[in-house]
């Protein structure tokens, strides 16, 4: 297929701007889809500002939704214009990464086979889905059928979004009964408090200092909602907890001040999944850690790939145990993605998503 098409493309710090570039063209085990569908992640946010470094012209987006336009010769059971998605982490399943459990590290052909976040190659390491066409790398492992019946709004937040605040949710190891917390409820956060309630905890407690986040939070799952701006958090789920601390806590923001709160309200032998993003060094409190001898759990998550991951996840929404459309509450075409970033980027007017079409 031959062409031009249009690409949101990291320019420099402070610059994503749309260009023209040529159709890409596939391998043998890839495939192209034509999108129709995406989002700005706070990790494209991150990317703007020059806190996580990209190649000078890489296209941007890990969260696309859209249908096969090609198909390369090792790609079976899939057709031209059949509707697709793909995870943000989009793994080889090959690497010693891979085989080990860990798809998100995935190091590829490396001689160890394990690379930091390698799983993640849209919009990181290859061309992303903030365009009009995206290669999908290693497709037969990749690509996910989307049911029928499901929109595209519905399944746009399962490449990353569900996937990540899903996955604080199982790394935090929570019980049938457990007490949770989760700090933050952008959109990773909101889908981990969702995820928390479909993991069985009997009393979830979400955090946010925005009115309408808490809203949201409640519908999802919360069972009571903490406005930092009005309360002492910390203060208020000893409280809650009689003194004891949360059984798991889940960070979804990524600063110095929201990981120290989320391991002071941590029970002894508790789980702190970390989710967010940080841009900086982090420290630990000497008491909250106990010194280092209160049995707790600190573990990072990144999104688990792969079609079978996708798949689990729409199947969620399908059934109806989750809905996340509400989480779209701003949409724009790609012709506009700088004003879309502009909005998403300095979290003007109650955005949560933005659904950029083409």
């Amino acid at each position: 297929m031959s062409g031009n098409m249009k690409a949101a493309a990291f320019i420099e710090k402070g610059r994503i701007e749309i260009v023209e570039k040529p159709i890409p063209d596939i391998g043998d085990n890839d495939a192209l889809i034509r999108i129709t569908t995406t989002t700005i992640c706070g990790t494209d946010v991150h990317i703007l500002k020059g806190e996580y470094p990209v190649e000078q012209g890489l296209t941007i987006g890990h969260e696309p939704v859209g249908t096969i336009e090609k198909l390369g010769k090792n790609v079976q059971g899939y057709e031209e214009g059949q509707r697709v998605i793909a995870g943000a982490i989009c793994p080889s399943f090959y690497s010693y990464a891979c085989q080990d459990g860990l798809p998100a590290q995935d190091g590829g052909c490396s001689h160890h086979g394990y690379k930091p976040m390698g799983g993640w190659r849209f919009g990181n390491t290859i061309d992303g889905a903030q365009a009009e066409f995206l290669v999908v790398p290693d497709a037969q492992a990749n690509l996910a059928p989307v049911p029928n019946g499901l929109s595209d709004e519905q399944v746009l937040m399962c490449p990353d979004i569900m996937s990540t605040g899903f996955a604080g949710a199982e790394s935090a190891n929570i019980k049938i009964g457990d007490i949770v917390a989760i700090f933050a409820q952008g959109p990773i956060g909101l889908c981990a408090t969702a995820g928390a309630r479909l993991k069985g905890a009997s009393l979830i407690i979400a955090i946010d200092g925005i009115d309408e986040r808490l809203a949201y939070a409640r519908q999802l799952g919360a069972d009571i909602t903490l406005d930092y701006r009005q309360v002492d958090v910390i203060q208020e789920i000893m409280k809650i907890t009689g003194g004891r601390g949360v059984d798991a806590v889940i960070e979804a923001l990524g600063t110095q001040q929201t990981f120290e709160s989320a391991l002071r309200v941590l029970k002894p032998g508790g789980t702190l999944s970390s989710l967010g993003v940080y841009s900086s060094d982090l420290t630990i409190p000497l008491d909250a850690f106990s010194a280092g001898l209160g049995d707790h759990k600190i573990i990072t998550s990144l999104c688990p790939g792969g079609k079978e991951r996708m798949r689990r996840l729409m199947s969620v929404i399908e059934s109806s145990r989750v809905n996340l459309q509400d989480m779209v509450t701003h949409r724009y075409k790609l012709d506009d993605i700088v004003e879309a970033y502009d909005l998403f980027s300095h979290q003007r007017d109650g955005v949560l998503k933005v659904a950029i079409t083409m």
